[in-house]
């Protein structure tokens, strides 16, 4: 189901089939290797997607750090979407999301002893990583965001899909959602169908494995988010820390949302409380004080005794730094981490793919590397 109407995408036809013909070119040059492409010497996992919008590629990317930094040096590279810095930075647990992107200071704080790193140029930013001293230096590196990226060549690549939203069914930008053709999935070794319902069939696999045409190497699975107990901003300042089926019926929620697509938490929040405002903004929005002023009116407004605000985890980054937060709403901040899970269990055989696929290309290249 795309996201524009069928009046938008008609009157934006002719240029989203102008840029359908320029990103087939530049595709065509890279596969024809007329335009370079790096390989290197560690497992390199790219997941990414051929769609703009959220599709769950940060909480796959730290389900993936999970499974891999007991027996691996980790890394994660990803360009830092709307920082204020340029070129490579290595994040540290005191970055702020101006100076390395919201995502990548969450992850850097969920999992402070893997590397996190961010360079709009893959290329150099694998290169800086893997000049670091050898006792530090990843042996497996994560790309986010980076399909399209092609001047790296990753050794595996995961693709993201919408269940709501699936690629098949899109339209080229600006018409639609897809950065590239759909042929574009067809570099995924791995295509991950995410925000999956509870309600799912097999019949519902079948369907899109069907509309998918995957060829004979491509992997499909599906997964939906899960939802953690809540966690306060202010961990010193906060009440408790709570789930949200805790919640009080008598209590008021004001949800502050900067990402993509925010329906499915807005849906899952109202299952559990039915006094719910939100102040809606769009993806990887930089709060500004007019922002926190409209907030602070829209929450004065609710007159219920008992409030509090809540967020995302990846809003609660930018939040947190903000010299002009209100005071008086430290206590009451929350966020709520996300993760994914594997439906049909699904998820014991996608952890053996990754695994496998990381022993097996390593000794690739040791073998290699004595030859």
């Amino acid at each position: 189901m795309n996201r524009k109407n069928a009046f938008v995408r008609f009157s934006l036809t002719p240029v989203a089939l102008l840029y359908n013909l320029v990103v087939w070119f530049r595709n065509k040059l890279f596969d024809l290797r007329l335009l370079p492409s790096s390989k290197y010497q560690v497992p390199v996992i790219c997941v990414g997607n051929i769609t703009v919008g959220g599709t769950g590629k940060t909480p796959f990317t730290e389900y993936l750090i999970a499974l891999l930094k007991k027996q691996y040096r980790v890394a994660t590279l990803s360009r830092g979407y709307k920082r204020d810095t340029k070129g490579f930075v290595l994040v540290s647990l005191d970055s702020t999301a101006s100076e390395a992107g919201d995502e990548a200071c969450q992850i850097k704080r969920k999992y402070p002893d893997i590397l996190v790193a961010v360079d709009g140029n893959r290329r150099r930013g694998i290169s800086r990583l893997l000049s670091l001293p050898y006792e530090t230096r990843p042996n497996v590196i994560l790309l986010d965001d980076a399909m399209q990226h092609r001047y790296v060549t990753p050794s595996l690549t995961i693709m993201m899909t919408e269940y709501f939203n699936m690629y098949y069914e899109d339209s080229m930008l600006p018409a639609g959602n897809l950065r590239e053709p759909i042929q574009g999935a067809y570099r995924a070794d791995i295509i991950v169908v995410t925000k999956c319902t509870d309600v799912i069939k097999p019949i519902d696999l079948r369907i899109i494995e069907k509309n998918m045409m995957l060829m004979a190497n491509q992997h499909l699975y599906f997964t939906k988010i899960k939802y953690y107990p809540l966690e306060p901003l202010f961990p010193s300042l906060a009440l408790f820390p709570c789930s949200l089926n805790e919640i009080d019926e008598d209590e008021a929620l004001l949800l502050i949302t900067g990402i993509a697509d925010p329906q499915p938490l807005i849906e899952t929040v109202q299952i559990y409380n039915s006094h719910l405002c939100t102040c809606i903004y769009p993806d990887h929005h930089q709060f500004t004080s007019a922002d926190i002023l409209s907030i602070k009116v829209k929450f004065q407004k609710i007159t219920l005794k008992r409030k509090r605000i809540l967020t995302t985890e990846k809003d609660a980054m930018r939040l947190k730094t903000l010299d002009f937060l209100p005071e008086e709403w430290k206590p009451l901040i929350y966020y709520l981490p996300v993760s994914i899970e594997f439906l049909f269990d699904q998820g014991e055989s996608f952890d053996l793919r990754i695994l496998t696929h990381i022993v097996s290309t390593i000794n690739i290249y040791r073998k290699n590397a004595r030859n």
